[in-house]
C-alpha cells in the first residue's frame, strides 16, 4: 500500500511541475488527503474520501495565490505612473514580480487600455510577459 502512496507523490510532483498553482494545490493536497485518509480509516473508502477533500482543498488554496498575484497586476495598472515599476514577492510560494505599466491608450471599442512588462521569477525561472489589458464594463482591468 504504502508504494502506491509513494508513486502518487511521485505523480504529483511530477505533474505540478507544469501546473497552475491551482493545480499544483490539488494534486498536493489530494496526495496529503489520501495519506491522511488510508492513516486514518484503513481501508479504500476512507483514502479515496481523503483524496477528493485534500484535492479540494488543495485547489482552492492553489487558486487564492493566483488571485493575489493577478490582484496585484491589477492595482499596478491602476494606481502605476507609465514607467514606474512596482515589486512584490508572494510569502506563499517565493514567486518574485516587477510589473511596470507601459502604454495607457483607448483601444477601437473605446475601452481605456494599457499594457504592461511583468518580470515573473517563478521557482527560480525568470520570464518576461508583455501583457495588455482593458476596463471591462465594470471598470475592472481584463488582460486582453
Amino acid at each position: 500500500m504504502w508504494k502506491n502512496f509513494i508513486l502518487l507523490l511521485i505523480l504529483a510532483a511530477f505533474l505540478s511541475s507544469c501546473a497552475t498553482k491551482a493545480q499544483t494545490g490539488m494534486g498536493t493536497g489530494a496526495a496529503a488527503g489520501a495519506i491522511a485518509g488510508q492513516a486514518i480509516g484503513r481501508n479504500t473508502g476512507a483514502t479515496l474520501i481523503g483524496a477528493a477533500v485534500g484535492a479540494l482543498l488543495g485547489y482552492a488554496v492553489g487558486n487564492e495565490m493566483d488571485k493575489a498575484d493577478q490582484a496585484k497586476i491589477s492595482a499596478a495598472y491602476e494606481t502605476m505612473p507609465d514607467g514606474r515599476t512596482t515589486q512584490w514577492v508572494n510569502p506563499n510560494n517565493g514567486n518574485q514580480y516587477a510589473v511596470t505599466p507601459q502604454n495607457t491608450y483607448t483601444n477601437s471599442n473605446n475601452q481605456n487600455c494599457r499594457e504592461a512588462e511583468i518580470l515573473a521569477t517563478v521557482d527560480g525561472r525568470p520570464e518576461k510577459i508583455i501583457q495588455k489589458a482593458c476596463r471591462d464594463e465594470y471598470g475592472n482591468w481584463r488582460a486582453q
